[in-house]
């Protein structure tokens, strides 16, 4: 399932609502990658109108965090703009981003997940789900994040 906890994690450049983004930019910092189906997706859009919800909880997690599925930057600017979305996302639509980190599966493509990676560049945290169904909530990303320097 690609990367484990302790890897280092594979530096990548996506372009995003926020313009381009290079993992290794984030270098000294934690950076919380949220690996997600697709926008305007039930699941998804779920998931991203509960961090809307709680925003300012978002932004006081002291991590940089970005949302990263497949569709184009237009695409997600439409879907941020629809829900308030209020972390970055970012176009990954060869989908190589989420294949290097193991949010990826063949025929379902990338799926749900949460990567941290550590202010040194490593894997700290990993949760990939098995079926998409659910999704990890301000507090348990938060929770997640409490063990991470």
């Amino acid at each position: 399932m690609g990367l484990s906890v302790g890897d280092r994690a594979p530096d990548f450049e996506l372009d995003g609502t926020e313009g381009r983004f290079r993992l290794s930019d984030h270098r000294g910092e934690r950076v919380v990658l949220l690996f997600y189906p697709g926008d305007f997706t039930p699941v998804c859009t779920r998931q991203f109108c509960s961090y809307a919800e709680r925003a300012e909880d978002m932004s006081a997690l002291d991590a940089t965090v970005v949302g990263i599925s497949a569709q184009d930057v237009d695409s997600h600017i439409s879907f941020r703009d629809e829900n308030d979305v209020p972390v970055p996302l970012l176009a990954d639509p060869d989908k190589q981003v989420a294949k290097d980190y193991g949010a990826h599966a063949p025929v379902v493509g990338t799926r749900r997940a949460v990567v941290i990676v550590d202010s040194e560049g490593k894997v700290a945290h990993k949760q990939v789900h098995a079926l998409g169904l659910d999704f990890q909530t301000v507090d348990d990303i938060r929770e997640a994040l409490a063990g991470v320097a």
